[in-house]
Order: structure tokens, then C-alpha cells, then sequence
């Protein structure tokens, strides 16, 4: 055995000597891995939540139709299968809040395209039955363009768009007697936004990107269920403090209408626009640890291998992260991929 190891560490250092351990990498890190496209229509501005190793797909806009059918995705068997339909109460939608509490799933707000134009109604789903329950409606303004997530045994919704850029942020308590399920959530202090993002590791949610009146907010903010706390801005303003490598002015996560995702206690950004409109393909790792910011398609990372996009929706089951659907303003897609972080991309 001792030989053994001691011809394998010489056949490696030969191998190094006479290979490219002296030159630059030749591959990038993370491979997007292309899964079973979505059955249902394609589609922009949908929402999204995870109940398990299940990811579900509601609502959203085709480009000339609006939607609230429901799809369940299968995370280890790689297949789709159709769920019941919002009901006749709940209006097609697009713009939607979705999380997840529990065992069920929930859709909020939304935009239609006829006046009173904004939804403030509550619906909850039962995978185990396969229906649909109405809950209390949301607390705050109807609106659209929401963050939302869950911590425990609650789901937060909140931020988005009325006719005015918001910032107010609302608890729900699914288990809470009708009529007292929403609340306020006071505490934090952050920029108005539509369209930002959210992603939750141990119990933390973190909220980042986004729109506010013509430009891309930068305020990065962690909420423990209780208190808001900010965190370091996510522009690249030359503090390399805010990232795990060298940087420059081009390397920022900024940006809206991107889709995040928790894969092994971190969290994963990609997809959306800036405020030109530019279409992201980069993907960025937020490490709670460290409170790090790692990324950079140019030299390190895997650019997202389907067409740059902005609305699409994205879940994850901690381990395993997707992303799937969205617009380019002119096509609506129906592709789903999947990253996998761990692995190398060569370089052609």
C-alpha cells in the first residue's frame, strides 16, 4: 500500500511538471446542465416555490396571455406533472408572490392587465389533496413585483410596486384565525424596490437587487424573523472587501428581475437586467459565513448556458439549485437548467 501511494504521488507531480499545472486553468467553475424542458406553456414573470424535492411553477404571462395553471416539477426523477388550476376566485396572473410554509405553497399579489390592474388576494396550496384554499387577502396595497420567503412557520411578503415603489414588508401566519393572518414587520430601513430578490439559509432571509424609479438599488439586508440588519452594498465600488477576488467596476451583482437559490448553506445569483437593460448571464455565490461574494463569468464562472433572460423563477431543495422560464421582452421560454456548482466547465 505504501508504494502504491508513493507511485501515485509521483505520477501526479510528473503530471504537473509536464502538463498545465504552470499555465492558467483551462475550465471554468460550475456546469449548467440542461433537464427535462417545462411541459406547460413558455412563459415570462411566473412564480415559484419548493415543498420538498418538489418544485412548483404557477402563473405568468406569454406574451399575450395571462396564466394560473400550476406545474409540479420532480426533482430526483426529472419530469413534470400538471396540478389543479387556481380556481375561479383567483384571477390569471402574472408578477405573483409564491413561498412555501410547511408542507403547502402560497400565491399572492400579481398584476392583471385590466383595471383595479394590482391583486392583494391569498391562496394556498395542498399538494397532499391537490386544491386550493383562499387565505386572508394580503395586508398591505395590492401590488406587484414582491419579494417573498418564508422563515419557520411563516411567509413575508413585501417591497414592491403600486403606483409607487414600496418598502413596507408583511408577516403571514397560515395557521392564524381568519381575518388576523397578515401583519406588518417594522425594522427595516433599506431602499424601495420591485423586483428584487430574496434567498433564506439557516432560518436568515437575504434580500438584495432590484428596481427603484429608473435605476438598480445596491443595499444588501439580512432579516432573522425578528430584526433587519444591513449588510455591505452588493455594487463593486473598489472595496474588494464585498468580494472573494479581484474585482472591477464591470464585476457587480446588481441588477432586477433575477432568480435566486440556496444550494449547501449558500446562496446563488442569476439572470436579470441592469437598469439599461443589459440581460445578466454571470452568476454570483453569497457565502453567510464569510459574508462573501464570489463570481465573475469573464474569468472564473460558468455564464448561465441558456439564453440571457430576466423573469424567469428558480427553486431549490438546499442541495440542488434550477432555473427555468422567463423573457427577453420579445421570447418567453420554457428550458430548465440546472447548476451544478461543484463541477468544471472546459474551455473551449
Amino acid at each position: 500500500m505504501r508504494i502504491t501511494k508513493q507511485l501515485s504521488g509521483f505520477l501526479l507531480l510528473c503530471i504537473c511538471l509536464f502538463s498545465s499545472c504552470t499555465e492558467e486553468a483551462d475550465y471554468t467553475n460550475g456546469v449548467w446542465s440542461r433537464m427535462s424542458d417545462f411541459d406547460g406553456v413558455a412563459r415570462g414573470q411566473a412564480c415559484s416555490f419548493t415543498i420538498g424535492n418538489k418544485g412548483y411553477v404557477c402563473c405568468g404571462y406569454t406574451g399575450k396571455k395571462l396564466l394560473k395553471d400550476l406545474w409540479e416539477y420532480d426533482i430526483e426523477g426529472n419530469y413534470w406533472t400538471q396540478c389543479a388550476d387556481m380556481p375561479d376566485a383567483a384571477p390569471a396572473r402574472y408578477d405573483a408572490a409564491a413561498f412555501t410554509v410547511g408542507e403547502k405553497g402560497y400565491v399572492t399579489t400579481g398584476y392583471i392587465k385590466d383595471s383595479p390592474y394590482y391583486l392583494g388576494d391569498t391562496w394556498e396550496y395542498d399538494p397532499a389533496l391537490n386544491t386550493w384554499t383562499q387565505k386572508d387577502d394580503f395586508a398591505g396595497s395590492k401590488r406587484y413585483g414582491t419579494v417573498a420567503f418564508s422563515i419557520g412557520s411563516y411567509g413575508y411578503v413585501g417591497m414592491g410596486y403600486d403606483d409607487n415603489y414600496l418598502k413596507d414588508v408583511y408577516r403571514f401566519n397560515p395557521n392564524g384565525a381568519s381575518g388576523a393572518q397578515w401583519e406588518i414587520v417594522n425594522g427595516y430601513g433599506g431602499q424601495k424596490r420591485r423586483y428584487g430578490s430574496a434567498f433564506v439559509i439557516d432560518n436568515v432571509a437575504y434580500v438584495c437587487c432590484g428596481e427603484n424609479n429608473g435605476g438598480n438599488v445596491s443595499d444588501f439586508w439580512k432579516f432573522d424573523g425578528t430584526t433587519w440588519t444591513r449588510l455591505r452594498d452588493i455594487a463593486d465600488n473598489g472595496d474588494e472587501s464585498v468580494y472573494d477576488d479581484d474585482t472591477n467596476d464591470d464585476y457587480n451583482i446588481v441588477r432586477s428581475g433575477a432568480v435566486s437559490f440556496v444550494i449547501d448553506g449558500k446562496g446563488y445569483i442569476t439572470t436579470g437586467s441592469t437598469a439599461s437593460g443589459t440581460l445578466k448571464t454571470d452568476y454570483w455565490i453569497y457565502d453567510p459565513s464569510s459574508d462573501l461574494w464570489t463570481g465573475d463569468s469573464d474569468d472564473d464562472f460558468t455564464a448561465f448556458k441558456g439564453t440571457s433572460r430576466k423573469f424567469a423563477v428558480s427553486f431549490s431543495n438546499g442541495t440542488r439549485g434550477f432555473v427555468l422560464t422567463g423573457t427577453t421582452s420579445s421570447y418567453y421560454f420554457d428550458d430548465v437548467w440546472e447548476l451544478l456548482p461543484y463541477e468544471r466547465q472546459d474551455v473551449d
